[in-house]
């Protein structure tokens, strides 16, 4: 494909992308609003972002396999589909468990664009190309996460608006993303039998949710050392074993164990999984420290995230175009990983009383790491496969990643939340002030109705337990730091995902040909211009 046939074909994906960067971001100012607003917890407010996350990671590998049966266009809107049906219920709803239900709704609408967009891009985009448009992905994520929060503070702090809009505002973003898809994007359907493992799903899902459950529920509706502890946990451990069980057995698994044999695959997993829950885990409660321990409004909260993005942006960019010049890669993954645990390390510091402009240095480096290992670690997995094993690689780099980040934010939003509780009941017992009993403790106050003796200790509550959370999440990144150093650097191919499945076909025929002493016939193809020279495809069987 010419540049500007990849061009062409990305802006379907672009708007796809757009939408569900946008569906988390603007919410994330209005969040504090809302539950208030609803009357909820701290903990609803956790199961707020917790239920979306949980919803995608758990949905990943399925749009995989189904990719494997169905187009891939039709599948990429039909999930776009979800997300305005997810969008429009989250707006209507008026008690916190109808909104946890569409962002369930909407987690499976990203689940599909988080696992299909990659893949497709890996099926038109050579390895060593993608650094190029990289640019373009790092310019789409930058807008819509910067763009996410100021409009969700606008609509927020606008009276005849509301929060209600920052869900309503993504449905057109999707319809044009659908019809773009339509126009622009043209994908060979290759079918093949495969049966959907819908018992490993299941296992995983339940496997998961117990656990998330224990880490949101322990210390608050029960003791971390309880019997709901143990049968949750344990619960938990059972059903996962089980998936594994059957996931070594089924012979089209939602988790193929065989491609852990890959050493690269490996090594990106387990820094995916810790990337995601120290990015998450750590970066997802800002906004509520913005609103709440620096007293800022939702639409002031959305422009003091402009550092962190801006240093992603740049850097990913920076990295992207080295890397398709030189095709080395690993540097920038090791140099990254360095960065976020230092960036984390710093936001560790933070407390109600910090500048906004030493807060925004440790933003920035934050997002300068993060630009330059995420990114990497899908090419460099991407890289080092076969073309047929391409889909199974990039979802499961997205399923733990995204497992890290659901694991993340709802094991740190437990902390929080215990933490802000203890300080709050510390600083009032100081102040002489009676502590609440019972689950007012736990509610996400207004701060706009609390007095000024109050609101400095919520305030100063805040602070110390959002630093907490850094402080939490920085030696995730660190181990990350550790499983990037032992992945191998190879070469970069220069063929697309689509070529190298046409050449794998190829030489599996050739297989069979020589296996059945056919003669076979060597076959040139034109140089393109890219390897200096010409090159060979595999034998093709004559006649």
């Amino acid at each position: 494909m010419s540049h500007k046939q990849i061009l062409q074909a990305m802006s379907g994906l672009m708007a796809g992308m757009f939408v569900a960067i946008l569906a988390g971001t603007v919410v994330a100012n209005a969040l504090p609003r809302i539950i208030a607003d609803l009357g909820a917890s701290q903990s609803s407010y956790t199961w707020v972002v917790t239920s979306e996350l949980l919803a995608m990671t758990a949905t990943v590998p399925l749009w995989g396999k189904l990719s494997d049966l169905y187009n891939k266009k039709l599948l990429l809107q039909l999930s776009l589909g979800m997300f305005v049906v997810g969008s429009l219920l989250a707006g209507f709803s008026h008690e916190v468990g109808l909104l946890i239900f569409s962002r369930v709704v909407q987690g499976i609408g990203a689940g599909g664009l988080t696992a299909l967009a990659q893949v497709v891009m890996a099926a038109i985009i050579p390895p060593r190309q993608l650094g190029k448009y990289a640019g373009i992905f790092g310019a789409v994520f930058a807008v819509g996460t910067v763009a996410g929060p100021l409009i969700g503070g606008v609509l927020v702090d606008t009276s005849w608006l509301g929060w209600r809009w920052c869900f309503f505002i993504g449905v057109p973003f999707a319809l044009l993303g659908i019809v773009l898809l339509q126009r622009t994007l043209k994908l060979p359907t290759v079918r093949r039998e495969v049966k959907i493992d819908f018992l490993g799903a299941f296992l995983i899902v339940a496997g998961v949710c117990a656990l998330l459950i224990w880490t949101s529920l322990a210390g608050n509706q029960f003791d971390w050392a309880s019997w709901q502890t143990a049968a949750l946990t344990g619960g938990g451990v059972l059903l996962l074993i089980a998936a594994v069980f059957v996931e070594a057995r089924v012979p089209e698994p939602i988790i193929p164990l065989t491609i852990f044999r890959n050493r690269t695959v490996s090594l990106t997993t387990i820094a995916s999984l810790l990337v995601g829950v120290a990015m998450f885990g750590g970066t997802v409660f800002l906004s509520q420290y913005f609103q709440i321990a620096l007293g800022k409004s939702p639409t002031v909260a959305g422009l003091m995230s402009l550092p962190m993005i801006l240093g992603l942006l740049v850097s990913s960019t920076i990295a992207g175009q080295i890397i398709s010049k030189t095709g080395k890669w690993k540097a920038y993954l090791v140099a990254g990983a360095v960065v976020m645990t230092a960036g984390l390390g710093l936001l560790a510091t933070i407390d109600a009383d910090t500048h906004f402009g030493l807060l925004s240095v440790y933003m920035a480096v934050l997002g300068i790491g993060v630009g330059m290992l995420m990114q990497n670690l899908v090419l460099a997995a991407q890289n080092d496969v076969p073309a047929t094993e391409l889909g199974a690689a990039t979802s499961v780099l997205s399923f733990f990643r995204s497992m890290g980040g659901t694991i993340g934010t709802s094991a740190l939003g437990a902390v929080l939340a215990n933490r802000v509780a203890t300080e709050m009941a510390n600083g009032m017992k100081a102040a002489g002030m009676p502590v609440p009993q019972g689950g007012d403790s736990g509610s996400v106050p207004d701060m706009a109705k609390l007095p000024a003796p109050l609101r400095e200790i919520v305030e100063n509550a805040y602070g110390l337990a959002t630093a907490d959370l850094f402080l939490l999440a920085a030696p995730f990144a660190a181990l990350a730091l550790v499983a990037v150093i032992f992945i191998k650097e190879k070469p970069l191919k220069t063929t697309s995902g689509m070529e190298r499945l046409a050449e794998e076909a190829g030489a599996a025929e050739a297989g069979e040909a020589v296996a059945s002493d056919a003669p076979v016939k060597d076959v040139l193809v034109k140089d393109d211009g890219q390897d200096g020279g010409s090159k060979s495809t595999a034998p093709t069987p004559v006649g």
